[in-house]
């Protein structure tokens, strides 16, 4: 019969392990990545429409490529807009 403490331990290390790999795995580089319209839209879980009203009332910065205005919008720009929106709106007005 086995100690029942041997299989904790086994599952421990185990765990110890996988944590220890998912800590020293390379990271996605995300300083260079932009996306588009759709994709924005996606991540935070409303219509295009309004990334657009974003974009046009300048609280996000987008990017226009080519003749048929394929906008791109990179990944700080979407995060660091999206934390001022935050304080924003949940700033007191006086």
């Amino acid at each position: 019969m086995q100690n029942p403490f041997e299989t904790i331990q086994l599952e421990l290390k185990e765990l110890k392990g996988l944590v220890t790999q998912l800590l020293t795995e390379p990271k996605e580089d995300l300083s260079q990545k932009k996306y588009t319209l759709k994709q924005a839209a996606a991540l935070f879980n409303v219509d295009t429409q309004t990334i657009s009203n974003y974009i046009k009332k300048g609280n996000i910065k987008a990017e226009q490529i080519g003749a048929r205005t394929r906008i791109l919008i990179p990944h700080h720009e979407l995060y660091d807009s999206l934390n001022q929106i935050k304080s924003l709106k949940y700033k007191r007005q006086a």
